[in-house]
């Protein structure tokens, strides 16, 4: 069994004045507050959630 990829994301512009889906993305993939860094599995359902709010998240890496 192979282990999951893993990436990191970083919330780089705020979530105030935002749509509440686009809120909901950010807070699906564990970020809270400006400059946190999470990490995410890779999967197509986190990639979704990246495209949709790629303005506010920048991608650290990929592990």
């Amino acid at each position: 069994m192979a282990d999951k990829k893993m990436m990191k994301v970083k919330l780089v512009r705020s979530v105030h004045g935002r749509l509440e889906s686009h809120r909901a993305c950010v807070r699906g993939l564990g970020l809270r507050r400006m400059h946190q860094v999470a990490e995410v599995e890779d999967t197509a359902a986190t990639r979704g959630m990246l495209n949709k709010v790629s303005y506010m998240v920048h991608e650290v890496e990929e592990a």
